[in-house]
């Protein structure tokens, strides 16, 4: 069996506020830890049926790119939520609604006007 190991590391100032996140996998092209402004960690408890999240980001991290990364992450969610339903036809028509969502948060966080 294959492993893959993700590691975090994130430095915290003196008020627990994050002022660098730096990540690395195993499975990566370079197992050199990368810098990242801000991470969303969702992880699923089988046993209490609820999601675990660690959502953070840095202090530089620019407010307009915050709002880009939370318009990636709606879209990117809709993607792997189509892939892990397998073709179910309600998973699709619900995505679609989602893609409308995101056009219209992207819309008013005037974050599709930097697409082009």
């Amino acid at each position: 069996m294959k492993k893959a190991e993700i590691k975090l590391n994130v430095e915290l100032d003196e008020n627990n506020v994050p002022e660098v996140i730096h990540w690395s996998s195993t499975d990566g092209e370079t197992s050199d830890a990368l810098p990242a402004k801000a991470m969303f960690l969702a992880l699923w408890d089988a046993q209490y049926k609820n999601s675990l999240r660690i959502d953070l980001w840095t202090k530089d991290m620019p407010y307009d790119e915050m709002k880009r990364f939370f318009y990636e992450t709606l879209q990117t969610m809709g993607d792997s939520f189509l892939r892990a339903s397998g073709g179910d036809p309600m998973a699709e028509k619900v995505i679609g609604d989602l893609r409308d969502y995101c056009a219209h948060f992207g819309d008013k966080m005037e974050v599709l006007e930097e697409e082009g």
